[in-house]
């Protein structure tokens, strides 16, 4: 079996990489190796036993090339974060997915199975309950709240403050930033293109992924990346709001292996499928359970900053993916443990976040609250 994985070089896809190999597969990579996240090129971690394609999905020759005798693809390659560069979340993300499918039609390509790289984004808010009106599923909180540091999501009907739920795969997706709206569109157009083509489409919907190889360089995506670059340099975590929301954070060997599962397991077929651990985890806590990794004092900073389209707490129900018989395994002291290891032995360890947040402030990406 030749497993096509895109965004090989990336923290997911070059982890994936490694499982497949691991499985039995002969693995390609094909990876435009961004100059923001590889400003270095490619990274000492793409092993030699794969073949890799430096190009890009929006690119039609290079996709021929890179589907030649292909049997599977993990199709990782995107662009997220929260960035300035509103259009090339749609070039890369929407446009680049559906390329993909396009020059597997073109040529008939003999495709057995893709697994597509979605997000828990898309959901926006998760699943809330009033303990008056029961179930909700919040729209995003509106920015003239958010201006009033009032952090938290009210019901809608009576405006008592809710509680948060675990956010199963039939929640609404309600996701309004850029980003969550291309990987929205990502998924629905290759759950559709996978149907009308005959090939069986998984879109996996990630949880918070943090592990070895997050970019050091990118200062847009990757919070355990951003957090460490900044703690290791002497200065504080930059928290939004209060650092009390929370995320459901899953180790990138946990995501690598759940796509190995998948990509094996029929159950899932045409469907969309939460990857993530289903245990919250604030925002502060996370910091502080690095700082204990880093082995430095625990350093945050708190402005009342936020920003527009951020979910105050989004946690997945992992059940349909634990009833196919996968769950993850990594506590997230052993996550970070790992991260840690790793991020000591790069050689330039630089703080890129503190340029990048003015541009993030002044062009509203980023914004204050009036406390």
């Amino acid at each position: 079996m030749r497993a096509l994985v895109t965004g090989g070089a990336g923290l997911i896809g070059s982890h994936i990489a490694d499982a497949a190999l691991t499985k039995g597969y002969a693995v390609r990579i094909l990876d435009n190796l961004d100059e923001q996240t590889h400003p270095e090129g490619r990274p000492d971690w793409v092993r030699p036993d794969v073949e890799f394609l430096q190009g890009d999905v929006r690119n039609r020759d290079d996709l021929h090339r890179a589907l030649q005798g292909v049997d599977v693809i993990f199709h990782q390659a995107a662009f997220g974060g929260f960035t300035t560069e509103l259009s090339k979340y749609a070039d890369s993300n929407v446009v680049g997915t559906v390329r993909l499918f396009e020059a597997i039609r073109e040529r008939r390509f003999p495709i057995r199975k893709i697994l597509v790289a979605s997000s828990q984004a898309i959901y926006g808010e998760g699943l809330y309950e009033c303990a008056a009106h029961g179930p909700q599923q919040p729209r995003p909180r509106p920015i003239e709240q958010l201006e009033r540091a009032a952090w938290e999501v009210r019901c809608p009907e009576c405006d008592r403050e809710c509680k948060s739920l675990l956010t199963p795969e039939s929640k609404s997706k309600d996701g309004t930033t850029i980003y969550a709206l291309s990987k929205r569109a990502q998924e629905e157009w290759s759950l559709a293109l996978g149907q009308e083509l005959g090939i069986p489409v998984v879109a996996t919907r990630y949880a918070v992924t943090y592990g070895p190889r997050q970019s050091i360089f990118n200062p847009y995506t990757g919070v355990v990346s951003i957090f460490s670059t900044r703690l290791l340099n002497g200065k504080p975590a930059v928290l939004y709001e209060d650092g009390r929301q929370t995320r459901d954070f899953i180790h990138v060997g946990d995501v690598a292996a759940a796509n190995l599962f998948l990509m094996e397991t029929p159950g899932a077929d045409g469907q969309a499928l939460n990857v993530g651990t289903g245990h919250p985890t604030t925002v502060t806590e996370l910091v502080e359970a690095l700082c204990r990794a880093l082995e430095v004092p625990v350093s945050i900073e708190r402005r009342s900053e936020f920003r527009p389209g951020d979910a105050r707490h989004v946690v997945q129900d992992v059940s349909r993916l634990r009833a196919l018989g996968f769950h993850a395994r990594t506590p997230v002291e052993d996550g970070l443990r790992s991260y840690v290891a790793w991020i000591r032995t790069r050689s330039r360890v630089r703080d890129y976040f503190a340029e990048a947040e003015q541009l993030l402030k002044r062009m509203r990406v980023v914004r204050s609250a009036a406390v």
